[in-house]
């Protein structure tokens, strides 16, 4: 992918000198398969040639660790910052690393989002390169989580994953409407479960409905970056710490991801680059 500039982000902040971009992943609700778009996007991004991180923001319900089959604690060099761990060739951090897996997350809203700023700020991501994109997989809502991610942190640009359901995208729309109220550009929505292929016979049911996504994308003037497959093996891999995209890259379903995280860097690269002043040593 060659060397990745930094893009524009809100008003008043900066990318972060280790981050040339980040990228938010958001739902207007939970159960749309939000975690698993934003972990096969990572790898597709990352099986493209790019430098790539995933943040787990949802802090009361961290999946990421599970998803990229990785366990035990991150180490410290210096007890104050800490090392990203390492799945499939791209660095993760959770919440669900430094607490037990049984462990609720009893947090008010300030200490949720320190903590979020804290694993975004104390990692030491992408070594002496830095990283090309740092996908962060917010809790789904409009919440203090998101809040702080629009106020406090750099954002290059973000994602909106929905179903075709109608009750799903009537939450997605707030979610849009957020980051458009906030200054965080919106790069488009991914269309997730829009259609199962029966592993026997072939035939394709649209189990959420069909065309809920285009249609939204179409009413606020933002890309359908793509739509993908109900698909079990989505779920038997994430579920087995082996995503799709690393575990079957010559899969539809794979295939899918990856098209939709070009999609993804092709209207990335539509926004203003960031002044070069910022990091030199990076950009």
């Amino acid at each position: 992918m060659g060397s990745v500039p930094a893009r524009s982000v809100q008003p008043k902040l900066s990318p972060l000198p280790r981050i040339r971009n980040i990228l938010a992943i958001a739902s207007g609700k939970g159960g749309v398969g939000k975690s698993t778009t934003a972990v096969n996007l990572a790898l597709a991004l990352a099986a493209d040639g790019a430098r790539v991180g995933v943040l787990d923001a949802d802090v009361y319900g961290p999946s990421i660790p599970m998803m990229l089959g990785l366990s035990g604690k991150p180490d410290s060099p210096d007890g104050k910052s800490i090392l990203p761990m390492r799945a499939h060739g791209i660095e993760a951090m959770s919440i669900g690393f430094l607490v037990e897996a049984d462990t609720p997350m009893i947090w008010r809203g300030p200490m949720a989002t320190s903590a979020l700023t804290q694993l975004l700020n104390d990692t030491l991501w992408g070594g002496e390169e830095g990283l090309d994109y740092l996908i962060v997989d917010l809790p789904p809502g409009t919440g203090d989580i998101q809040l702080t991610l629009a106020q406090k942190i750099p954002v290059a640009g973000a994602v909106v994953v929905t179903t075709p359901q109608d009750v799903a995208t009537l939450d997605a729309r707030k979610a849009l409407r957020m980051f458009e109220k906030v200054d965080v550009a919106v790069l488009g929505l991914v269309e997730n479960m829009a259609e199962h292929v029966c592993s026997n016979c072939g035939h394709v049911e649209h189990l959420f409905g069909q065309g809920g996504g285009e249609r939204m994308a179409a009413q606020y003037g933002v890309p359908l970056l793509g739509s993908l497959p109900l698909e079990i093996g989505i779920r038997e891999q994430g579920d087995a710490g082996a995503p799709i995209v690393a575990s079957a890259p010559a899969s539809a379903a794979a295939t899918a991801y990856r098209e939709t995280a070009r999609r993804l860097v092709e209207e990335l690269s539509k926004r203003p680059r960031a002044p070069r002043g910022i990091s030199a040593s990076l950009l």
